[in-house]
């Protein structure tokens, strides 16, 4: 019996392997590269990859839960990208109040229906205390532009993406996106100053790495540091 057993096993593990290479053969990875007019390297830059099968999950998935601060009349993070449903808490570490908006961002605010979007006031922290808080949830599909009616200059956004492949390009403009299921698949970019969205670029995601360059139409602002 455990002569049969020890010539049966290399032919079952075999099989399992076997049945498992093709779960892991039909994922693929991006890698995105995002350049500005000028052809160079754009940070925070969010890639969109939509794949027309709806199968897998990403390595990384987008977070279901963000904590946006107010500190020194800035938010931050600049730019978050979180998942359609995800659930924000915003902190006023400033010692002075804010009245935080948050609005479609970019040309689809002129098709917003009244009363979308929403109003948070944070009293400023009290020197020695707990900053105060307040709650909000992203409940459509889209790019947010965050601001406040106090201080005008104050300028932040959340990208709520419908898919799960979505994520921010570093320093050097290029964003990875892993785990992708094979096949076609349109992949968007999006950033907080290319007012005019740029047309989805098609794609066939393989086993194999793939790379890609998408460029902005504008140089982005510099962002105050």
């Amino acid at each position: 019996m455990t002569s049969l057993a020890s010539r049966i096993l290399p032919f079952a593990l075999f099989f399992i392997a076997a049945c498992a290479l093709p779960i892991w053969a039909a994922a693929g990875n991006i890698s995105v590269q995002v350049l500005d007019k000028e052809g160079k390297p754009t940070p925070d830059a969010v890639v969109i990859v939509m794949p027309s099968a709806k199968t897998g999950t990403p390595k990384n998935p987008l977070p279901a839960q963000v904590t946006i601060y107010q500190e020194k009349m800035r938010f931050v993070p600049a730019v978050s990208v979180v998942a359609l449903g995800a659930k924000a808490q915003f902190v006023n570490n400033d010692p002075w109040e804010h009245h935080v908006r948050a609005s479609a961002a970019g040309v689809a605010q002129f098709n917003a229906a009244a009363g979308e979007g929403f109003e948070l006031r944070l009293d400023g922290k009290p020197e020695g205390k707990p900053a105060k808080t307040a709650d909000a949830t992203f409940t459509k599909a889209g790019a947010v532009l965050l601001g406040c009616h106090i201080h005008g200059s104050m300028r932040g956004h959340v990208y709520v993406s419908e898919s799960p492949w979505a994520t921010l390009t570093g320093a050097d403009g290029v964003a990875l996106l892993e785990q992708l299921p094979e096949g076609a698949a349109q992949i968007k970019v999006w950033h907080a100053d290319q007012l005019i969205d740029i047309a989805p670029q098609s794609y066939v995601v393989t086993a194999s790495p793939g790379a890609l360059t998408l460029q902005l139409s504008v140089v982005p602002r510099r962002r105050r540091i």
